[in-house]
């Protein structure tokens, strides 16, 4: 499932898709998410890095637990903004962008490589995430910096976005995302979470989501129509209070209709 050479992976590989979370976004005495419940039901998991979530400690054991699992682990770089768990837009330079980013990739690294593994994505967070697919700036800056941290990894990314292009144009492996947990609207984006009904909290709802992207490449939207939305990678925040449990029913719905939940860059 390895693609090169900026490839796109989309619904369309052979009924195989992958199930990805955010983890480790505990820091100190305070856990977020139910991880030890949550980690074995991904494919994917996407590890906070100590900007917007994390610690040594929290990183070193759920890059253990997912060395353990058998569960690709991925970055999950952020915005230097615990008080907002960087979902706040901040303002920055495209160069203080790609030097926080390495930053944070090289913390990861080191407990990866301890514990015998290796980086396999990276995953941008919160408000970084769309701030780099909105700035060409931004979304080259972050393609570069992890094409010089390893050329090999892929790059999770929004859709047809500015990020998707740049990643290609580096010549990095892309999976594009869609999410199984928040509600959409009409133009294919996801609602702002301060949106009545933003985050899908059941999870027959949040499996019948996965199911319709997956199968069909559309979900249904906020005004009760339906936007087109291509991805070979589905994500389920690992911070919503019922995540393992809308882990477990997309998994099932998904393996029901004869879907593989793999990781697109694992070897």
């Amino acid at each position: 499932m390895n693609h090169a050479g900026g490839e796109s992976l989309t619904m369309s590989n052979a009924r195989t898709i992958d199930l990805n979370g955010d983890v480790g976004e505990g820091f100190g005495p305070y856990a977020i998410g139910r991880d030890r419940e949550l980690i074995p039901l991904l494919s994917s998991a996407n590890i906070a890095c100590g900007f917007h979530a994390g610690d040594p400690r929290t990183m070193r054991e759920t890059v253990e637990r997912c060395i353990e699992a058998g569960v690709a682990v991925g970055a999950h770089p952020g915005l230097p903004d615990r008080a907002g768990f960087g979902r706040r837009a901040l303002a920055l330079t495209a160069q203080e962008a790609a030097d926080d980013l390495l930053y944070q990739l090289g913390a990861l690294d080191a407990f990866v490589r301890a514990a015998g593994g290796r980086i396999r994505h990276v995953k941008l967070h919160g408000a970084l995430y769309h701030m780099a697919d909105r700035s060409e700036a931004l979304a080259e800056a972050v393609a570069q910096a992890v094409r010089r941290f390893d050329p090999a990894i892929g790059l999770f990314v929004p859709p047809d976005g500015l990020l998707e292009r740049a990643a290609r144009a580096a010549g990095l492996k892309t999976a594009a995302e869609a999410f199984a947990d928040r509600r959409y609207g009409a133009d294919g984006r996801l609602l702002p979470r301060g949106s009545a009904g933003a985050v899908l909290e059941r999870p027959e709802e949040a499996a019948a989501q996965a199911l319709d992207i997956a199968s069909r490449g559309v979900v249904r939207t906020a005004d009760g129509g339906t936007a087109e939305v291509r991805a070979g990678t589905l994500c389920i925040h690992g911070d919503s209070p019922g995540a393992p449990e809308i882990a477990a029913a997309v998994r099932r719905a998904l393996e029901r209709e004869g879907w593989r939940i793999a990781s697109p860059f694992a070897p």
